[in-house]
């Protein structure tokens, strides 16, 4: 279901609940479905149980997955998550962010722009189906 990367500078937690987001905003998990137990993705990603009970908190925290007594986590129901104005604080410092990521590669701004486009594009199948 999911995969870590061990070269990659985000922690492992993080790295969890940035998949399972990405899963659910893309669609390829959906309102209602069951996610894996801590155990069983600890198992599967080898990695410490403490690790993923630490993302499935977040995202509980959050409201991307909801708890049911004595049956796991589910996906929850699709709702607003932030403000309309939080929403825009975090497009406008993630933009920030990938600028200067991205400005030092010295591409073209409309090559840029092209990647970005074909990266949205691959993702629209799955979340339209």
């Amino acid at each position: 279901m999911l995969q870590i990367a061990t070269g990659d500078p985000r922690p492992i937690s993080k790295q969890i609940v940035d998949a399972v987001r990405m899963k659910i905003a893309t669609a390829e998990l959906s309102p209602g479905d069951q996610l894996p137990s801590v155990r069983g993705l600890a198992q599967q990603l080898t990695v410490n149980p403490n690790t993923v009970a630490k993302a499935y908190a977040e995202l509980t925290a959050e409201g991307w997955v909801e708890s049911r007594q004595g049956l796991g986590l589910y996906v929850a129901p699709p709702r607003q998550r932030l403000s309309d104005a939080e929403r825009s604080r975090r497009l406008d410092e993630a933009i920030q962010r990938f600028l200067h990521e991205v400005i030092q590669l010295d591409f073209a701004p409309d090559e840029v722009q092209a990647r970005l486009v074909h990266e949205f594009l691959a993702l629209a199948p799955r979340k339209s189906a």
